[in-house]
């Protein structure tokens, strides 16, 4: 084989190399980095709710009413973040409710 014959191939085989490098790197990123991924499963442990627990809905989303009128007991949590509530239809958000203390 000439000496050219021999670079050229050499380059094929490098550059298919690191095509295929690059490529097993971003099938295994899934379009995440790794800062994303960790921030998701943090996000998935801290919960900013718990069945049982007392929650009061800000004075804007029921006037006139005293705090004790707008408290109501979280029944269950759903995986979206939101609660369900005693007393109340449908789904609630955390920016429904007077920060906790």
């Amino acid at each position: 084989m000439k000496k050219r014959t021999k670079r050229l191939l050499g380059g094929a085989a490098i550059a298919a190399a690191a095509v295929g490098a690059i490529g097993a790197i971003v099938m295994k990123r899934d379009g995440k980095s790794k800062r994303q991924r960790r921030r998701e499963q943090e996000r998935a442990i801290d919960v900013w709710a718990r069945p049982g627990m007392n929650v009061t809905f800000r004075a804007e989303l029921m006037p006139g009413r005293e705090p004790s009128e707008r408290t109501f007991q979280v029944t269950g949590l759903l995986p979206s973040g939101r609660v369900l509530l005693a007393g109340v239809t449908g789904e609630h958000t955390q920016k429904e409710f007077e920060p906790l203390r």
